[in-house]
């Protein structure tokens, strides 16, 4: 892992899981608006950090994902910085 501080990666995998449930949930789960709202308040949130924890997050999402062995769950740690606007390339 790129941090020592185990609490980083344990939050930063909830919370791609949460935004991953929001983006894939029914309109019977949760709202529509509700749920793009809180995506949209995530990618905020994050976007003001400064760039040099904006670039520790994206490497930890990084390495979760190096580890991660569901295929699902690999490629949504995987996208996450981009998909928030943590990083400005999709991954390769």
């Amino acid at each position: 892992m790129s941090t020592t501080d185990p609490l980083v990666p344990t939050l930063a995998g909830v919370l791609a899981d949460l935004v991953r449930f929001l983006d894939e949930c029914e309109d019977d789960e949760v709202a529509e608006d509700t749920a793009v709202g809180l995506m949209e308040d995530v990618a905020g949130e994050l976007s003001r950090l400064p760039e040099a924890q904006r670039d520790r997050l994206t490497a930890v999402f990084a390495d979760l994902a190096a580890a991660e062995p569901d295929p699902g769950r690999r490629t949504t740690l995987a996208e996450f910085p981009y998909n928030c606007g943590l990083a400005e390339e999709p991954p390769a």
